[in-house]
């Protein structure tokens, strides 16, 4: 018997960000399972009775499917950080994040107050069209108050089937004026590229996660610059996967081939030498051989890192930033029919070309280069990475904690990017950045001994400042 199911890769959560997940249909056949020994029937007994007590002797009548749906977690979240059970209204929204398309509005949003305020309507959309406007706070929603409602409920309520209407009482500006819109549904797509011009001969190109619209947007991206940019001016391509949490596997490899013509992109490798899979380049650079720099962080991972462990073993690429997340494992999602939702299960690791593993490790960029943090946000810049997620897949003995994942919102501030610029422009070389490196490490660690020096110093008994009076003996007369 075969089951239909996908596979994927779990983005890591970043801040207050989800985890993002890689699908590819695919098939797992049953007779892969092996038969359950008695003492297993056992303990499923026991966790009938256990069950049953909890059932009905708890102090409060429990909900029964919430009873099950617990013990699954606990199960589930017992083997890895990234197995879990999802319920059908988790898997739903799984499914609307990967496809990266919904019926909706058109609009970004975030929470004030208790209300829901528009960061920004989305051109093109019945947002825009209709004239929201960023700072716009939704009072409203089909007459329902918004006040109360986390910003979950709010977007679901937003969201809905195409050409469905709703109507939205808006207040805006410092006069608090009262607005109502009236706006029907439309097919929305998660901008997952957005690009841009850098000083008149760079391409910028800013990937924030992996979905199913995510090459289709890439391929855009490089036509537009290309159209802005002449051929002859154009110095190549800064690709920024810094904080991208991952996304689909198909989609990481469609990216990976996009700069490269022929080799190994990535191989996922299960509990059985047989369940090995290698995914391959195919001819045709959508670049034509453009330079390219990969921006890295913290808080890349999974799919990112998939995508700058592929160009940077072909060195196809210059791979720039702090060490990445270290996410390197495959989930499996298997829909468990229909209003059961779905279970994710990690089922294999992935290797780079060369044959690395990445999991609980990272990938270590060509160039570190670390950015200014300002003094509000020290010690608050930096993820703690794969290897200090409790219970996570062990990769050896020398596994590395994570690294900054901090980015300026000035662009002039962003080392990172400005290094990518000149190593483009021939400015500078990775030869010339890795010294500069190894000289601010130096000066770094000088600084910090000439302090630990300066306050042992201090603290010594006896040391200038402290000392206390010394008597001298004079030898005793002997007699």
């Amino acid at each position: 018997m075969m089951r239909k199911i996908s596979l994927l890769l779990a983005g890591a959560a970043i801040g207050a960000s989800v985890a993002i997940v890689t699908t590819q249909s695919g098939f797992l056949a049953s007779g892969s399972a092996t038969a359950a020994s008695s003492n297993t029937y056992k303990m499923l007994n026991l966790f009938g009775d256990v069950f049953e007590k909890v059932r009905t002797d708890y102090v409060e009548k429990p909900k029964e499917d919430k009873l099950i749906e617990s013990a699954i977690n606990g199960m589930l979240s017992g083997l890895d950080p990234h197995s879990s059970y999802m319920n059908p209204k988790n898997y739903q929204d799984m499914r609307v994040q990967t496809r990266g398309e919904f019926g909706g509005l058109g609009i970004e949003v975030t929470q004030e107050d208790g209300f829901v305020k528009v960061v920004a309507p989305i051109d093109d959309t019945p947002a825009s069209r209709a004239g929201l406007l960023s700072n716009d706070l939704i009072v409203q929603i089909d007459g329902e108050p918004t006040k109360g409602l986390t910003l979950g409920q709010a977007v679901d309520k937003m969201r809905g089937r195409i050409g469905a209407p709703i109507t939205l009482t808006i207040v805006r500006g410092k006069d608090k004026k009262r607005l109502e819109f009236r706006i029907v549904r439309d097919r929305i797509r998660i901008q997952a590229v957005r690009s841009r011009v850098e000083d008149g001969d760079i391409g910028y190109i800013r990937i924030t996660q992996f979905n199913e619209q995510t090459y289709s947007g890439l391929k855009k991206a490089v036509a537009k610059l290309e159209k802005e940019i002449p051929g002859d001016k154009l110095k190549g391509f800064v690709v920024d996967l810094r904080n991208n949490p991952g996304g689909l596997l198909d989609q990481s490899i469609a990216v990976s081939n996009a700069f490269l013509t022929r080799g190994e992109i990535v191989s996922t490798r299960g509990r059985n030498k047989d369940e090995t899979q290698r995914y391959n380049a195919r001819p045709g650079d959508l670049t034509k051989g453009k330079k390219v720099v990969v921006l890295i962080n913290g808080g890349s991972a999974s799919a990112s890192e998939i995508v700058a462990g592929a160009l940077q073993d072909h060195k196809r690429a210059v791979v720039l930033g702090t060490r990445s997340f270290g996410k390197g494992s495959v989930q499996t999602i298997i829909p468990l029919g229909r209003d059961n939702g779905a279970l994710r299960l990690t089922t294999a690791r992935y290797y780079t070309p060369s044959g690395r593993s990445i999991q609980a490790k990272g990938i270590d960029p060509d160039v570190e280069l670390f950015q200014d943090v300002p003094d509000a946000l020290k010690g608050k810049d930096s993820t703690k990475g794969e290897a200090s997620l409790r219970g996570h897949l062990k990769n050896g003995d020398d596994e590395k904690s994570g690294s900054q994942a901090y980015v300026p919102r000035d662009r002039a501030k962003d080392k990172q990017l400005a290094a990518a610029r000149d190593l483009l422009r021939g400015k500078t070389t990775v030869d010339a950045l890795k010294k500069q490196r190894e000289a601010e490490k130096k000066a770094a660690g000088m600084k910090k001994a000439e302090a630990a020096k300066k306050n042992d110093t201090v603290k010594k008994p006896g040391a200038a400042g402290n000392k206390s009076p010394v008597v001298k003996k004079e030898p005793a007369d002997k007699k």
